[in-house]
This record gives C-alpha cells, sequence and structure tokens, in this order.
C-alpha cells in the first residue's frame, strides 16, 4: 500500500507529463532517482552531423535474413537486412534514416538495416540516450535495443535482452520497454515489460533513455520514468545484467509481432528516423582525484 506521500509525489510528477501519457504494465516503477543525476561523462555518441553512409568506425550490420540460424531472425520477420545501401541506411539532414522498401532480394519481398555496434563498442552500465521517430505503417516494427557482446551464460535468453524502445505500426500511440532474461521472456509468458501511450510519436521526435546500473535498469521516454527492472540477487537467470552489451537500432517489418495485424503494402517505403546516440557513463573519481 503506497502512503501519502508516495502518492504525492506521484501526483506531482503526472503533472510534468505530456498530455495522453499512460502506462500499463505488471511492473512497479520508482520515482527515487532523477534522470541522469549519476552519469556525468558523454563517453560515446553519434550527432549523425555528416553525410552518407552511418560511420564505419561506430557502426556495422546484421546482415541478411538470419537463415540458416535463425531464419526471420526468429521471430517469422519478412525482410533482408542490407548492408552499405543508402536506400536503406543513411545519413542526411542531420538524422540516421534506416528505411524498409519493397524490393525483392532472395526469397525475400521486403529489405531493410540492422546497425550494431558489436564489434566497434559496447558497455557495461550508463545512460544510453536516443532521440527518434517511428513510422506508423502496419507491419513497420522500430527496436532500439541492447544485446550480451559475449556473455558467459549462453545465448538468447539466457545472456539478456534489454529493450529501450519498440513500437508496432498497427499500434500507432504505444511503446514499450522490456527486459528478457532465462527466468523472464515472452517465450514462457514471464517477460517483464510496460507500454506507454506516446500518441505523437511518429509526428515529433522523442528521447528514449536507459539508465543502466548494478542494482537495476530503468527506461525512460522524455524523462518519464515508466519501467524499472531490478537485481533480485538471485543470480544470472533473473540478472544476467552484468556484462558488456551492444547497441542496436533497426527496423523490421512483419514477423510475430509486427504482422500480427497484417500489412500495409501501399505505404511503404516507411523509415525510422534518429538524430542522436548518446551514451553516459559515472566518472572515475580515483582517476580524477588522482589528476
Amino acid at each position: 500500500m503506497k502512503t501519502s506521500i508516495h502518492i504525492a509525489a506521484i501526483m506531482i510528477l503526472g503533472l510534468t507529463l505530456m498530455s495522453g501519457c499512460k502506462s500499463s504494465g505488471s511492473e512497479q516503477q520508482s520515482i527515487t532517482k532523477t534522470p541522469g543525476t549519476n552519469f556525468g561523462k558523454l563517453v560515446w555518441s553519434d550527432e549523425f552531423d555528416y553525410t552518407g553512409l552511418p560511420d564505419t568506425t561506430k557502426w556495422a550490420y546484421n546482415v541478411g535474413n538470419g537463415c540458416p540460424d535463425l531464419c526471420g531472425w526468429g521471430n517469422n520477420e519478412l525482410q533482408y537486412y542490407t548492408k552499405d545501401s543508402l536506400k536503406n541506411a543513411r545519413v542526411e539532414d542531420g538524422k540516421l534514416i534506416i528505411e524498409v522498401h519493397k524490393e525483392q532480394i532472395g526469397n525475400n519481398k521486403f529489405s531493410s538495416a540492422k546497425l550494431v555496434t558489436k564489434g566497434k563498442q559496447d558497455w557495461k552500465y550508463g545512460r544510453f540516450e536516443i532521440r527518434a521517430k517511428v513510422p506508423v505503417n502496419k507491419g513497420a516494427w522500430s527496436a532500439i535495443w541492447m544485446l550480451p557482446t559475449d556473455s558467459p551464460y549462453g545465448g538468447w535468453p539466457d545472456g539478456g535482452e534489454i529493450d529501450i524502445m519498440e513500437h508496432v505500426g498497427y499500434d500507432p500511440d504505444t511503446v514499450e520497454a522490456s527486459g528478457h532474461t532465462k527466468s523472464y521472456y515472452f517465450t514462457i509468458g514471464t517477460q517483464k515489460h510496460k507500454r506507454l501511450a506516446v500518441p505523437d510519436c511518429d509526428e515529433r521526435f522523442h528521447t528514449y533513455a536507459l539508465e543502466w546500473e548494478e542494482d537495476e535498469f530503468r527506461i525512460f521516454m522524455d524523462n518519464h520514468l515508466y519501467f524499472t527492472f531490478a537485481n533480485e540477487g538471485t543470480g544470472y537467470k533473473e540478472w544476467p545484467f552484468d556484462q558488456q552489451f551492444y547497441l542496436i537500432l533497426n527496423l523490421a517489418y512483419g514477423g510475430n509481432w509486427g504482422g500480427a495485424h497484417g500489412l500495409d503494402l501501399d505505404g511503404l517505403p516507411q523509415r525510422l528516423e534518429i538524430e542522436y546516440v548518446r551514451v553516459y557513463q559515472k566518472e572515475d573519481k580515483s582517476k580524477i582525484q588522482e589528476s
């Protein structure tokens, strides 16, 4: 049961949110920490202040349709992910554009792009900010997420997955955050997640952020905290998030979730737009004192 102090704090927080933002789901949220206060040092970023292909010193690609090991990328997705294709991934007008097209590539009828920092940069803990605008075409499936680089706990879901923002076009006004582990994932019905209404997510850029620490990770939309995943202290099956993770940006098409209500082929091409990606970490106070 909440105390009157907690209720008052929640009411004050609610007054600061944009109109129409509502959350639903099974996880309680914390309001005890101010966003960004623990993460003062910018350690990595892409401001997309150039033109052309994404910066190869920062981004690599997942290529293909996942076959033969994970056809449809494990979700029966319909797209083929390309590499070095300006049609599918480019920087223009200060934004990264990831675009899905109706295009035959092998057995796939759609092309898109999936950018990863794997092999370029990974992190353990920090604040990750991504400012994005999503498409609402039926069939489009936008994702900003993280996977372990080389987890000692095994493959998915044992090694963990952090979904900073997911959005499917048939559910245009809602974004979702979630965490997956050996004990908590959607296939067995135990996934921890939270949905948030963002009615203009396709019209305006919003900042989606993850704050990841040893005891929990928290996910925000425009500094509104709406999902918390806590470290229960019971082992890797519930908390594998003590390893290096890399960042993923992609726009899928169709699949078990994205295509659950059909496809709007007349609406293609569609694009996921990103204004910046920024990663902050706590400063090493010992090094500051030594200097």
